[in-house]
């Protein structure tokens, strides 16, 4: 067999790459050792969301803001809300995976990739002549070097999702993206939680610390520095902080990052370089230090989110196809955390932003001047802008706030675009829709805003 484009991996950079490289007439093989998919649709973002989504509804059930309607949590019975994930997981897997790749025409092959040389990659008990690669194998759950940790029968974002019975207690060890959301989640549906680490260490500190105390008031514990030892009990584990304190819990759940799969491609043998940490080194074109083989997601130093891998590799598969050198660009870039409230932006914070050489000013809203927000009953959170002070161009948007992230995709355009605070302020934006929280952040840079009319901006 002979393929113009070999993607070793079946996730979203892999889908990206195959899609974009039979778009230009190439032919195709995806090799995948798993389950097709890769992480986002089988163990990431689909069943995590639907999960939160879950135990949003849980905690809505369980206490809201509206005074005379009556609302109740009876009980959750986890294994049925884990089947009914698993169900949306397999049939998305089907639908936009297996489907696909016969809709666009290219094979996936079954089994572990291995290169043999500079110009031949083993599949299996077979070979494969190297025209052009794309490495997309992803990351997999990284275990910290927690003294204690390999004495206990720790979970990982995987298996924790796979749970049929509602813990009694949990603490979860890393308070990223992943160790946040799986808190909050486990929290509302029943869960006694206690999460350790900084929390969202990228995110920007005034709202980080509000969602903190937001973790806090739904009965969360909080340990804000990192684990440092692990010890087994009769009253259950015990997690020691670097500030001295513990927390006690049945379960430990470890989100203390992502580790690259490349320990198996003996990369080595084709002179593909890595990094300390396992990942592939790229240049801007995303190609490694074997000409013909390029790398996307999660597997290379990029910032770890699917939609990125999806760009990366259609971005690899045109530059291995066409030839061209085409780069990403990173601008704009949006991070959410599926949080009630989720706290999401785009852009450098105003520390970065300083680092970065800018002299900045910034704005800050809280949502009690929101009318989404009163109106919801729901003003937990704030709006900051990060602005240049010369020219007033927007560097940055960060928002707290319930379904926050649907904040991102305006502030994203209005970054890449080049737009000034005054531009924003002078766009037309729906009353009583979060996003008109944008537009009034922007306006108080000139305006005292709580003096406005509500239904005057």
């Amino acid at each position: 067999m002979d393929y113009d484009l070999l993607v070793i991996g079946s996730g979203s950079a892999a889908f990206a790459a195959g899609i974009e490289a039979r778009s230009l007439g190439a032919t195709v093989a995806l090799i995948e050792r798993g389950t097709l998919g890769g992480t986002c649709v089988n163990v990431g973002c689909v069943p995590s969301k639907t999960l939160l989504a879950a135990a949003h509804v849980a905690a809505r059930a369980s206490a809201h803001p509206f005074e005379g309607v009556e609302t109740e949590l009876r009980h959750v019975d986890l294994g049925t809300v884990v089947a009914r994930k698993d169900d949306l997981v397999a049939g998305l897997r089907q639908t936009k995976y297996a489907d696909v790749a016969t809709a666009h025409g290219f094979d996936v092959l079954s089994g572990e990739a291995r290169f043999l040389d500079d110009r031949t990659l083993a599949v299996a008990d077979f070979t494969l002549a190297i025209n052009s690669v794309v490495i997309a194998t992803g990351a997999a759950p990284a275990v910290p070097p927690i003294p204690g940790l390999d004495s206990v029968d720790y979970l990982t974002s995987t298996t924790v999702m796979e749970l049929q019975v509602l813990p009694a207690s949990l603490v979860v060890i890393g308070a990223g993206f992943v160790g946040t959301e799986q808190a909050q989640l486990f929290a509302q549906l029943g869960t006694r939680v206690s999460l350790i680490g900084p929390l969202l260490t990228g995110a920007d500190p005034d709202l980080a610390n509000l969602l903190d105390q937001s973790l806090r008031d739904e009965g969360i514990t909080r340990c804000g520095t990192k684990a440092v030892r692990i010890d087994t009990t009769p009253d259950g584990i015990v997690v020691w902080c670097e500030d001295g304190t513990s927390v006690t819990g049945e379960h430990v759940l470890v989100a203390t990052g992502r580790t690259p799969r490349t320990a198996d491609l003996q990369l080595d043998h084709a002179g593909i370089a890595v990094d300390d940490r396992g990942r592939v080194r790229i240049n801007d074109a995303l190609r490694t230090t074997h000409p013909r083989v390029f790398a996307a997601g999660d597997v290379t130093t990029a910032p770890e989110f699917v939609y990125v891998a999806a760009v990366m590799g259609r971005t690899a598969a045109h530059n291995a196809i066409a030839g061209t050198t085409r780069a990403m660009d990173y601008t704009g870039l949006p991070h959410v955390a599926f949080t009630s409230p989720q706290l999401a932006w785009c852009g450098p914070n105003e520390a970065e932003a300083i680092r970065l050489g800018h002299a900045v000013e910034t704005r800050t809203l809280g949502l009690e001047q929101v009318p989404r927000a009163l109106v919801s009953r729901d003003t937990r959170g704030a709006i900051k802008l990060v602005v240049a002070a010369d020219t007033h161009q927007l560097l940055g948007v960060h928002v707290l706030a319930d379904h926050g992230g649907e904040l991102l995709y305006a502030a994203t355009i209005a970054i890449k675009a080049g737009w000034t605070v005054e531009q924003l302020a002078d766009t037309w934006a729906p009353y009583l829709t979060m996003n008109e929280g944008l537009k009034l952040a922007a306006q108080s840079f000139h305006s005292d805003v709580a003096a406005m009319s509500c239904c005057a901006g």
